[in-house]
Order: structure tokens, then sequence, then C-alpha cells
């Protein structure tokens, strides 16, 4: 998964107002504690950030 359509994703379930922040300043559990941006940032593949964001929301196995 490239960035961009990580960051599509994030935009269409979170809202593009919101998605940005919410990866910023929400610590997601199943990124060790990180947040989205942290994990990105860290050379965490998009794919496996999306996974653990996907699991945290709670969203339909449809979104996998």
């Amino acid at each position: 998964m490239r960035l961009t359509e990580f960051w599509a994703r994030m935009d269409h379930h979170l809202g593009p107002a919101y998605a940005r922040t919410w990866a910023e300043t929400q610590v997601v559990q199943e990124l060790g504690g990180r947040t989205v941006v942290e994990a990105l940032a860290e050379g965490e593949a998009a794919k496996v950030v999306w996974r653990a964001v996907w699991a945290h929301l709670n969203l339909p196995a449809s979104e996998r």
C-alpha cells in the first residue's frame, strides 16, 4: 500500500479535516504504543499501520 492510499483511507474514515490530527495524537496500542505518524516516520509499512488503525477503529472487514 502506498502512502497516498493510506491517507485516502484515513480521510475517508475520519474526515480530511481530522485524519491528520488523529494520526498525530492518537496512541495506537497495535503500533506498540506509538501514533500513526510516529510509526510511519520510524519506517513501519503503510499496510501494517493501516491494519493497526483498522483494528483500533473496529472498522468492517471489507475495509481491511
